[in-house]
């Protein structure tokens, strides 16, 4: 199956969460005889931390002008089985025009619908969803599960919608030895969001300020020049897709923070989650409506609500936090692989496919 993609980026991993899943499912494509093409428009903030130039299993189109790329994304077209817009594409409203013209099957998938769904009742704009919503394609995909797959239905008029959760590449994420020295209490990998800073403030910081004896570690970009640093905290500018093996090897433990929206609408797992867990890292997270489909609480993960929880949770032996990470490795390695959410991608679009041409050659919808 030959698949176009018109996304947001796939070569950057720099402050953008969909690079990694994107690399992940493209590449567990490709190894099933698949084939990708995705359209990044080529702007500087990610070219400047460009951190992949080729994808394994497909094509890499980098543009800096829409127009100009047009005739190479109809000749893409010509021959796809599927063709998709996903969210924040910078064009993605154009894209919509091009795909919906174009044959195979027509698919939208939304990898932040929190936020989507959030923008749609503030009013805001939604740059890669055009006026007529997403009644349009064939297949609606969603990050998020739940009720925001009703949602979606029900303010933006998807006909069909399914969720296809995050992944993690198991051949980049694999557990790392530790470094030599003496490892970090706690570990924190994520993009500074100020709808989050409550629960880092709580789950993160604060411990950090009553056990100053021990070191803290947060990785990630665009955190603020007044974020509220303490001594026993080290921070990790950028933290590489190669290096987040490493960067979890560091500390006893890693924290698993969900932003505000994700939280509140539920069944949202962060991609991060299943590396952390791939990786073998005992993993600490907040708690969302769902997570306990994904992870078995207590014994392949620990459910942190507050300060107390967290230092309690510092307070395990080095053998039961292994086994708690060592439980959560198993159970990611059978149920939250790229080759998994690979398969669900292709069963999905060639049943859709399959009622494609069920609906053509009626004449009417299947």
């Amino acid at each position: 199956m030959k698949l176009v993609v018109f996304g947001l980026s796939v070569s950057s991993s720099w402050g953008n969460g969909h690079a990694v899943l994107w690399r992940a499912l493209i590449r567990a494509l490709g190894a099933d005889g698949h084939w990708v093409v995705f359209f990044e428009r080529d702007v500087p903030w990610y070219a400047h931390n460009r951190d992949l130039n080729e994808i394994d299993g497909g094509r890499l189109v980098l543009y800096q002008d829409w127009g100009a790329v047009v005739p190479e994304a109809r000749r893409e077209l010509a021959d796809a089985d599927a063709a998709m817009v996903t969210s924040y594409c910078p064009d993605g409203v154009a894209a919509t025009e091009l795909v919906l013209d174009a044959p195979g099957t027509h698919v939208f998938y939304d990898l932040d619908t929190p936020v989507t769904l959030a923008r749609l009742e503030a009013g805001e704009a939604l740059e890669a969803i055009g006026p007529r919503g997403l009644a349009p394609f064939d297949l609606v995909l969603s990050y998020t599960g739940g009720a925001a797959l009703s949602a979606l239905t029900d303010r933006l008029g998807a006909r069909r919608v399914a969720p296809l959760y995050g992944s993690v590449d198991v051949e980049r994420y694999a557990p790392a030895a530790p470094p030599s020295t003496q490892r970090a209490a706690l570990s924190y990998l994520g993009t500074y969001a100020a709808d989050r800073q409550d629960k880092v403030e709580a789950l993160f910081l604060e411990p950090a300020r009553q056990r100053p004896a021990l070191q803290f570690v947060i990785g990630g970009a665009q955190y603020p020049p007044d974020f509220p640093w303490t001594d026993n905290i080290f921070y990790w500018r950028h933290v590489a897709q190669g290096d987040h093996a490493r960067f979890y090897a560091v500390a006893r433990a890693t924290l698993n923070v969900t932003r505000a929206s994700m939280a509140a609408s539920g069944w949202c797992p962060s991609g991060r989650l299943f590396e952390a867990a791939a990786c073998g890292a005992p993993i600490l997270s907040d708690w969302w409506d769902g997570l306990d489909e994904f992870f078995d609480p207590w014994s392949e993960i620990l459910i942190v609500r507050s300060t107390e929880d967290v230092l309690t949770a510092l307070d395990l032996g080095d053998a039961e936090l292994a086994r708690i990470g060592e439980a959560g490795r198993q159970r990611t390695l059978a149920d939250h692989t790229a080759e998994r959410r690979a398969a669900e991608l292709i069963a999905l679009l060639s049943n859709t496919e399959a009622m494609s041409r069920t609906r053509d050659a009626a004449g009417t919808e299947a």
